[in-house]
């Protein structure tokens, strides 16, 4: 049985398919490294470069197959591209990786080659014809020396002391566009809806009332951070990056601090509703001290003194309150 009726199968294709194959691949790949290069040109201009060589280097292994494609089968190159052929290495949209930092596009950049080379191995393996093997043999032996050849290029533009310059900016751009505002948002999540939450709970004793209370306070405070923190700074002069990635760390993170001790009101009973809210509360705040000691280097005990004594006093404010 075919999964995939529409796409061909390795073992189908013919040789002028697989160098066709070959060129297209080739061809997309280094499309793939000029457009990381264009991305980290502004601010990783050493890694920029590195790409920049990774794709001329793919080009010159496509002007070698399309050479060997005249050679043996004419100019008219069949249109064959990955998708076309049922279990053939993927390459992950660049929108997908782009903004996951420098460190995962290098080793997508890696993880390329190696899906390449072992794809060609494992081809040339199952092949009985002499010239195909030795063609998949020599695709393999190519894709292999990219490897070789990225890493010379490594070597050339980022040196240890270039490597770590980018890597600590890497960091610090990572830190101010999602850990700050998402930081900023679980602290006013946690903290600023333990007043409504727990003065509600106790006022009324009603666990569902309660949930709703802390699902409107949540998504509210979630929409409001988002819509501030995007509004309160384009990123352009302050390099915290985009407002728009800003805004939808801070928000989501705020309406989930919230939700964290509104959700276990969905319990009917009271008092063990009231409980699990209360060792969540504590798990948020903790979780706060630790990212803030882990990704701001706040000394841990005064980061968990300073949320736990905050986080204390607002608590007790709410059961106060709903207590009167």
């Amino acid at each position: 049985m075919r999964f995939f009726p529409y796409r061909r199968h390795f073992r189908d294709l013919s040789e002028q398919e697989l160098i066709a194959l070959a060129i297209s691949s080739e061809e997309d790949d280094a499309r793939i490294y000029r457009n990381y290069a264009e991305q980290m040109r502004a601010e990783f201009p050493a890694t920029a470069r590195v790409f920049e060589g990774m794709a001329e280097e793919e080009d010159d292994h496509r002007r070698r197959l399309i050479g060997l494609h005249e050679d043996r089968f004419g100019a008219t190159i069949p249109l064959i591209r990955r998708e076309h052929v049922a279990g053939f290495y993927a390459r992950r949209p660049v929108w997908l990786v782009q903004n996951l930092g420098i460190d995962r596009i290098r080793s997508e950049a890696a993880a390329m080659e190696r899906d390449a080379e072992r794809f060609y191995l494992a081809a040339a393996a199952r092949s009985t014809d002499a010239a195909t093997r030795k063609l998949l043999g020599d695709l393999a032996a190519a894709e292999a020396g990219h490897q070789a050849a990225a890493q010379s290029l490594e070597d050339t533009h980022l040196d240890d002391t270039t490597r770590d310059s980018e890597d600590d900016k890497a960091r610090r751009q990572f830190i101010l566009t999602w850990v700050q505002p998402g930081l900023a948002g679980l602290m006013d999540g946690s903290v600023s809806t333990l007043a409504p939450i727990f003065a509600t709970a106790f006022a009324t004793q009603d666990t569902w009332t309660t949930f709703l209370v802390g699902l409107a306070a949540s998504v509210g405070a979630g929409i409001s951070m988002g819509f501030t923190e995007a509004a309160s700074d384009d990123g352009e002069l302050s390099g915290r990056g985009s407002p728009v990635k800003r805004g939808f760390a801070s928000g989501i993170m705020t309406t989930v601090g919230g939700l964290g001790h509104a959700l276990p009101y969905l319990i009917t009973d009271f008092w063990t509703a009231t409980t699990i809210a209360i060792l969540v509360v504590f798990i948020e705040l903790w979780a706060i001290a630790w990212i803030q000691n882990r990704f701001m280097e706040t000394p841990f005990f005064r980061a968990a003194f300073q949320v736990v004594l905050g986080g204390a006093l607002v608590f007790a404010a709410g059961v106060l309150i709903g207590s009167g």
